[in-house]
């Protein structure tokens, strides 16, 4: 599955913390800085944030219009747009951070104080105060995820010439299993990151210089204090989370190496028991969904191909729409035919996932959704095809103007990942009545969550009954089966969840300098995920720049906590709606109390920390992999008695590590499966 990037870029409230020990430097109430709002003379605290919030909300849609438009229709004007509406949002921000100094030490409510909390944690993106440092910073950011946008990997010169872009390039790892077309692929995805290198040293500069502005170390240590505890501690909380989890990943891997050494005979892993990184059917090692033909435990046990109807159905619906035109109309009608069928076929994958959340008592969509959202990728236009979600911060008719930016094809990938886009787009409408500093999620990875949770939910029966597989028995293969599915997309991603900020951290605080970015990217991969390219990648490269969250400058522990949370979710929506069975077998799906049960939750947003509203949910306060553990436990048994007799894990190189977190455990040696 993808993974979305939710378009709060303007606002980005998505963390909350008290400030103490921040050490920030105290300096003079600047009324209004370049850009700034001037504040009023007496104002309190409570009258401050109450501006701030109206100021939010006339600032919101000219600054999400910008960056939409940015990401859908991009050329040099689009950018320069988007460059500048974001550079007068973060010298407001810078504004009403110095406004805000004043009421340090002052009594107010706690929701004041919390809001006040949030404004100063308001940007991933942390604003310079320097007018001109701070109009660079943007213009790099857009001109980042432009070039990202744009990219595509061409060969060959004059007529011969073909370029293909992610997407294209995304079928190949997709669907074929030839060695050599797979390593031509991933490569040539890479290369357009390498322009982008020089450019994301200075934006790293940068934005240090607005988190040291702001009384932080840099901008890692201002990332991880949005999570209602020390900065501090948030990476001995994801260390404890990914030890309950990662025994589970090691068996997982150990299993899939063992299927493509038999795949792909001596070339099937990298040296040290490493998994080849243009093998695994994902451009980054996140998702091994794709290569369910190589990993099916039982392929006569259960219809799981969803890939498969997905694209019959398509196809059946497009010949039908050919078969009622003229059997002679020209190539370019043709081609309007398939992309007018292909919107068509997004559009019906979209009303399937609404239909799961209106189950559950949930609000039908807005119009203006299925009016504005992108489903496809247009023919006419580069466009940035990252799955995104977008509250775009105005109303029409009555209703928010919520949508999301697709590229959808007709495969697993793409449907489950609507599934996720819709899961941000009903926490936008559940929170929306919230004050705009109070519209976010608990914490980041409770809104990467809430669609994931619902994926849990799509079980075999429930594929079933929406006609996407067939019949399905209730066999000890077809209960592996499925839940090796679930695992592929899953347990995959975990320690890929954890390493991205990893390395970033280590660059925020110069742990990793610009001479060795692509080094400590390979070496905290290989820690973490046992992968490795099948070929050098030497400091000429900047493969981080491949992964859109890096020149999007998407914080990504977010993903990582989502993993460990929307189990958690699940499991307590589940008890909610009286399941009383194992948990993987429960989907609730119509369930009116497990609805009611989680929009309650959706609709507190960030007004409370998240401590509180996962209590109010799950009954804790602490997230825990526990359920992870639970739901795959009749995988990990069948994993385990797999691999018995096989030496498990691998060996990785000498590991980058970030001052920032915690100590790390030792790199996996190899070491006999146990069982």
């Amino acid at each position: 599955m993808k993974k979305s990037h939710t378009t709060l870029l303007a606002l980005a409230v998505a963390a909350s913390l008290t400030l103490a020990g921040c050490n920030r430097s105290e300096s003079p109430d600047t009324s209004a800085s370049a850009g700034g709002t001037a504040a009023p003379a007496g104002e309190t605290a409570d009258q401050f944030i109450a501006r701030v919030n109206e100021e939010v909300r006339t600032l919101m849609p000219e600054l999400t219009a910008s960056q939409w438009l940015s990401a859908t229709y991009i050329n040099d004007d689009s950018q320069l747009l988007a460059a500048k509406y974001n550079e007068r949002y973060l010298a407001q921000l810078n504004s009403w951070i110095e406004q805000a100094r004043k009421f340090e030490g002052q009594q107010m409510s706690p929701e004041t104080a919390r809001a006040i909390n949030l404004l100063k944690l308001g940007a991933s993106m942390p604003p310079p105060r320097n007018p001109e440092h701070l109009a660079e910073l943007t213009t790099l950011a857009s001109k980042m995820e432009g070039t990202y946008g744009k990219g595509a990997y061409c060969t060959g010169e004059g007529e011969a010439r073909q370029c293909r872009q992610l997407g294209q390039l995304e079928d190949v790892l997709r669907s074929s299993r030839d060695y050599d077309a797979q390593l031509d692929a991933w490569q040539g995805w890479h290369t357009i990151a390498q322009p982008m290198r020089g450019d994301y040293t200075r934006f790293v500069e940068l934005v240090n210089e607005g988190a040291r502005d702001l009384g932080f170390a840099d901008a890692g240590e201002a990332w991880r204090s949005g999570y209602d505890m020390p900065p501090a501690e948030l990476a001995a909380e994801t260390d404890r989370l990914w030890n309950q989890v990662k025994p589970l990943y090691e068996q997982l891997h150990c299993y899939t190496r063992t299927r493509l050494e038999a795949r792909y005979p001596g070339r099937g892993t990298v040296d040290g028991g490493l998994l080849p990184a243009h093998l695994m059917g994902n451009m980054w090692q996140q998702d091994w969904g794709n290569l369910w033909d190589v990993l099916q435990p039982y392929p006569n046990a259960g219809d799981l191909d969803i890939t498969g109807a997905l694209e019959k159905n398509y196809q059946a619906q497009l010949n039908e729409r050919m078969v009622k035109e003229n059997a002679l109309i020209d190539s370019d009608r043709r081609a309007d035919i398939a992309h007018a069928a292909q919107i068509d076929n997004a559009k019906r994958m979209n009303e399937r996932a609404q239909d799961f959340y209106t189950s559950l008592g949930m609000p039908a969509l807005p119009a203006s959704f299925w009016t504005n959202t992108q489903f496809v990728k247009p023919r006419d236009r580069d466009v940035v095809c990252h799955a995104s979600a977008w509250d775009m911060g105005i109303q029409i008719d009555g209703q928010p103007d919520v949508r999301a930016k697709m590229c959808t094809k007709p495969n697993e990938e793409d449907f489950t990942t609507i599934y996720h886009e819709l899961g941000h787009v009903y926490y936008y409408l559940a929170y929306n009545g919230r004050p705009p500093l109070f519209q976010s999620g608990a914490h980041d990875g409770f809104h990467e969550a809430i669609g994931d949770t619902i994926v849990l939910s799509m079980t075999p029966q429930y594929l079933q009954s929406i006609g996407l597989v067939g019949e399905q028995q209730q066999t000890q293969e077809s209960l592996v089966n499925s839940q090796m599915r679930m695992a592929l997309a899953k347990v995959s991603f975990l320690p890929f969840g954890l390493m991205i900020d990893r390395w970033r951290w280590g660059v925020f605080d110069g742990s990793i300098t610009p001479e060795t970015y692509n080094s400590a990217w390979w070496s905290l991969k290989a820690q973490y995920q046992g992968v490795a390219p099948a070929t050098a990648r030497g400091e000429e490269f900047f493969d981080a720049g491949a992964k859109y969250h890096v020149p999007g400058n998407t914080p990504y522990t977010r993903y990582f906590l989502s993993h460990v949370l929307q189990f958690q979710f699940y499991k307590a929506l589940c008890d909610a709606s009286g399941h009383t069975g194992p948990l993987n077998e429960c989907s609730f799906y119509g369930n009116k109390a497990a609805g009611e049960k989680f929009w309650a939750m959706l609709e507190k947003g960030n007004s409370q920390p998240w401590q509180q509203t996962l209590k109010e949910l799950t009954g804790g306060e602490q997230m825990d992999a526990a359920p992870v553990l639970e739901y795959f436990a009749p995988l990990q048994t069948w994993l385990t008695q797999q691999n018995e007799g096989k030496t498990c894990g691998w060996t990785a190189p000498a590991t980058a590590q970030s001052p920032a977190s915690a100590p790390a455990a030792q790199p996996a040696t190899e070491t006999p499966a146990q069982g």
